[in-house]
C-alpha cells in the first residue's frame, strides 16, 4: 500500500498535544523556567528540542553582535560570551505566548523523528542551501535522543576526515553507507504511542496518507484522537485481510510490467549492473518507508536477493511471491520497477 507521512496531520496532532500541555502548566503559572522545561512533557525528546530551539535563538542573537568599535571575535571576548551564556541559561523565563510556538515545533519534530526518521534525517542533513555545516550539525544531534545512532556515526566520519562543511548530497552518500553497515532499524514506537496517548489519544496510522479515492482528511487525526478508545496499532503493519482482498482485484506484477512500454536500449536508458549500487539515499528512504513498511533490513534483503537473479523472469516471480500486495499505481512502485527493469533489460 502506498503511504506517505502527512506533515499536516503531524502538525495538527502536535498542536493539540501542545495545547493540552500548555493549559496544564500555565493554568497556575505565568512563566516557565529552564529547569521546568526539562521536566515539562512526559517525552524527554520534546523537552530537549525546546532547549535546542532556545540555543539556536541565542546563536542567532550573538551573530548579530557586530561593531565598528569592538572586536567580538577576540578570543577573550568569545570566552566571556560563553561564560555569559552559561549564566543566562540558568535564568530562562518565558511567558505562554512566546513559549507556545517553541513547544508546538518541538512536538512536531519529535513526532517526525519517531514515526518517520528517514525524512527527519533528510531534513537535518540538507542544512541550509544543501550544505551541511559540521559545527551546527554537531549541536543539532546533541539534543537528539531518538534514532540517533546513524547521525552520530555520520558525525564521527566527518570528524575523522576533519571536514568542516560538506554538500548535502555528499553527506547523504556517507549516511547511505552507514545505513547499510549498521542495517538501521528505527526504534520501537510502542512506548512513544503510549506516552503521547497519555496526554492526547494517538492513532499513528492517521499520520500516513494512503493514495485512494477515499483519502481521509488530515484534520480527522485530532477528531479521531478525541474519541478513539481502542489500543493503538503499530505503524505500517500490513493488514492481511485487506491485502488478500486487494490482491484478488489486481493484475500481477509481471502483467503490470509487461503492459508498460519499455524504453529501447540506448538513448537515455542505461542498463545497470546492480540495483544496490544505483540507489540514491532518497530512494532508499522512500522505498523502505512506502514499499517495505519502514523495515530497512527487509528492504536491504530484497535488493540483495534481486541482484542475485540472472534474468528478469526470476526477479518478477520473486516480487510477485513476496510483494504482490504493493500498490501498482504508486510512484514508488513504478520507480522501483524501473530500476529492476534496468538491471535485466
Amino acid at each position: 500500500m502506498d503511504e506517505k507521512i502527512s506533515l499536516e496531520a503531524i502538525s495538527l496532532y502536535g498542536d493539540a498535544y501542545a495545547e493540552k500541555v500548555l493549559k496544564g502548566f500555565f493554568g497556575s503559572k505565568d512563566k516557565i523556567t529552564g529547569k521546568e522545561i526539562l521536566s515539562l512533557c512526559n517525552i524527554q525528546q520534546v523537552n530537549l528540542f525546546i532547549i535546542r530551539e532556545l540555543f539556536k535563538s541565542w546563536k542567532e542573537e550573538t551573530r548579530k553582535l557586530k561593531s565598528s568599535y569592538f572586536d567580538y571575535e577576540n578570543a577573550e571576548v568569545r570566552e566571556a560570551m560563553e561564560t555569559f551564556m552559561g549564566i543566562l541559561s540558568q535564568h530562562i523565563s518565558i511567558d505562554q505566548a512566546h513559549f507556545n510556538p517553541l513547544l508546538k515545533k518541538a512536538v512536531s519534530q519529535t513526532l517526525l523523528v519517531v514515526f518517520d526518521p528517514y525524512d527527519f534525517f533528510s531534513m537535518i542533513i540538507s542544512g541550509k542551501n544543501n550544505k551541511l555545516e559540521v559545527s551546527s550539525f554537531r549541536e543539532e544531534i546533541k539534543y537528539l535522543k531518538v534514532n540517533k545512532a546513524p547521525l552520530e556515526r555520520l558525525m564521527q566520519r566527518l570528524d575523522e576526515k576533519n571536514i568542516k562543511d560538506i554538500p548535502g548530497n555528499e553527506a547523504f552518500a556517507v549516511l547511505d553507507q552507514i545505513l547499510e553497515e549498521v542495517n538501521f532499524t528505527p526504534e520501537d514506537i510502542e512506548s512513544y504511542i503510549e506516552k503521547f496517548s497519555a496526554v492526547i489519544p494517538l492513532d499513528p496510522n492517521k499520520f500516513y496518507v494512503v493514495r485512494t479515492s477515499d483519502e481521509v482528511p488530515a484534520k480527522e487525526v485530532v477528531e479521531a484522537a478525541a474519541t478513539k478508545q481502542s489500543e493503538p496499532q503499530r505503524v505500517n503493519q500490513p493488514k492481511a485481510n485487506v491485502v488478500q482482498q486487494q490482491t484478488t482485484q489486481k493484475i500481477s506484477i509481471n502483467d503490470k510490467l509487461n503492459s508498460t512500454s519499455r524504453p529501447a536500449v540506448g538513448g537515455n536508458f542505461q542498463r545497470i549492473s546492480k540495483i544496490k549500487d544505483s540507489l540514491t539515499i532518497n530512494q532508499k528512504f522512500m522505498f523502505t518507508k512506502v514499499l517495505f513498511h519502514g523495515d530497512f533490513e527487509l528492504f536491504s534483503k530484497a535488493i540483495d536477493d534481486l541482484d542475485r537473479f540472472e534474468n528478469i523472469r526470476g526477479a518478477m516471480n520473486y516480487l510477485e511471491e513476496n510483494y504482490g500486495d504493493w500498490d501498482q499505481e504508486s510512484e514508488e512502485f513504478h520507480e522501483f520497477m524501473e530500476l529492476v527493469d534496468k538491471r535485466f533489460i
